[in-house]
């Protein structure tokens, strides 16, 4: 007996009863088995004649029409020649964002090299005062204008994160460059914030209003970067922007924040290279590149 999804217990069919029994010969069986054996000796006397026939036809086929050959590739093959042809893209997308010549060429090759792991990043243009942030794939969430550290440099001083504000004298108060594997986190204060540089307190977060006269609201408005040189290091960002862009590019995984230096290369901190330079060394790629 067995039993169907309602539960009640059912009769099995009488095959399945018949199989189950151990001495169980079928007559019907025996029949097709002598059918199956006639079959057999008829095909092997007929077999020589048909391989015959067979090979006259295919030669007369590949005379007439040598393309028959071709169209015997099996239809899987072009998919497979296809994927040998780099179709992926090389270019970061900007959708239109205006953007500095040297900010465009770290995000290409950010692309390009896949140096970004797969997860999202961030580009902050130091010398231009804006911050640019993309998906994984190169293209843009969105970008800002941001607020960095009041003195000119790439380095941080060595433990300074572990100062006081007080304690910060003007020269050290950089925003250090380079690549940072980041996350979202919070600061002294509870508040959530991007951590760039964890050690040397560097982080973006939502810009600070604590003191009127630093006029920090104003300086992201306007639009010259000669005044947003103003903050101890980290990056503030207008507070919309941060909570519609920055925190959820960030949420529930790492991303990698680039700081383009303005003391040195690009290529020296990262080393990145040219995409134009280098698809234009390689055709097949220059001719599939994304622009």
């Amino acid at each position: 007996m067995a039993t169907n999804t309602n539960g009640i217990r059912i009769r099995a069919p009488a095959a399945q009863r018949d199989r189950a029994r151990p001495n169980y010969v079928c007559f019907c069986g025996l029949t097709a088995l002598k059918l199956c054996v006639g079959t057999l000796v008829l095909a092997l006397v007929l077999l020589p004649d048909y391989v015959a026939a067979g090979e006259k036809t295919a030669s007369a086929q590949s005379t007439a029409d040598p393309s028959s050959v071709q169209q015997s590739v099996p239809a899987q093959a072009a998919p497979e020649a296809q994927s040998a042809i780099p179709t992926g893209r090389h270019r970061a997308d900007f959708s239109g964002e205006r953007a500095s010549h040297e900010a465009r060429r770290i995000a290409d090759w950010i692309v390009d090299s896949a140096d970004n792991k797969g997860l999202p990043f961030v580009v902050l243009d130091k010398v231009d005062a804006r911050l640019y942030v993309f998906n994984a794939d190169g293209r843009i969430r969105g970008a800002a204008p941001a607020l960095v550290g009041s003195a000119r440099g790439d380095d941080s001083v060595p433990g300074i994160g572990d100062r006081e504000y007080a304690d910060m004298s003007p020269d050290t108060r950089t925003t250090p460059a380079g690549r940072f594997v980041s996350s979202l986190g919070q600061d002294s204060h509870g508040q959530d914030v991007v951590w760039v540089d964890y050690d040397a307190a560097v982080a973006i977060h939502r810009v600070i209003t604590t003191k009127p006269a630093e006029r920090r609201l104003q300086r992201l408005a306007t639009p010259t970067p000669l005044d947003n040189r103003i903050s101890y290091g980290c990056i503030n960002v207008p507070k919309r922007f941060y909570e519609s862009v920055v925190a959820p590019a960030f949420a529930g995984t790492y991303g990698i924040v680039y700081i383009l230096p303005e003391t040195r290369p690009a290529r020296e901190v990262f080393g990145s290279y040219d995409v134009d330079e280098r698809l234009d060394a390689n055709p097949t790629r220059s001719a599939n590149a994304q622009h």
